[in-house]
């Protein structure tokens, strides 16, 4: 019988900001109809402190609830400046199949051993995000985590937690 031996996990990280970092990716706005709206926020970690050289890549639909056909738009990538940082610009998404206006995130940081999958909400979108079957699933007393609160004209805010309290709600990434 063979003898099979434990591997050291690998995680993710560090980047490359160079090879996965372009900052026109920072604006998902050329290919996407809608009013332009800047989301910022901070990546956490368990203590509260910023977190460096995390990476987060967005999807979503344009401000009509209609994915690319074919075409690279409704995507984009940022990376976290060294207090955490970070900042797109975008357009609110329209509603998707009965789902309320929503952002996909992938989160990937130094120590994580897979990347890390969540949504941002609109808070200023309450009917649509109390009809949303995804939001719904999630204990309620957890779903502010997952939305972008209003923070002045065109700007919204949302923050990502790793760990501990207040840690944003993440999904099980999608195989294959």
């Amino acid at each position: 019988m063979p003898e099979f031996i434990p591997t050291a996990s690998q995680t993710a990280g560090p980047f490359f900001r160079g090879a996965l970092h372009r900052p026109d990716w920072e604006d998902l706005t050329a290919h996407l109809k809608g009013k332009p709206v800047q989301i910022s926020g901070r990546v956490l970690d368990r203590d509260g402190a910023g977190v460096f050289d995390a990476m987060l890549e967005l999807w979503q639909a344009d401000s009509n609830g209609r994915y690319a056909d074919g075409e690279v738009s409704g995507f984009g990538r940022v990376c976290t400046a060294e207090n955490g940082d970070f900042t797109f610009t975008t357009v609110v998404p329209g509603a998707v199949d009965g789902q309320a206006p929503h952002i996909n995130v992938s989160v990937f940081a130094r120590g994580l051993l897979k990347r890390l999958v969540t949504r941002i909400y609109f808070a200023d979108r309450a009917g649509e995000n109390a009809k949303d079957a995804i939001l719904a699933a999630v204990p309620e007393g957890r779903r502010s985590t997952m939305l972008a609160k209003a923070d002045g004209d065109g700007r919204y805010r949302f923050d990502i937690k790793l760990q501990g309290e207040g840690e944003t709600v993440f999904f099980e990434p999608p195989t294959g």
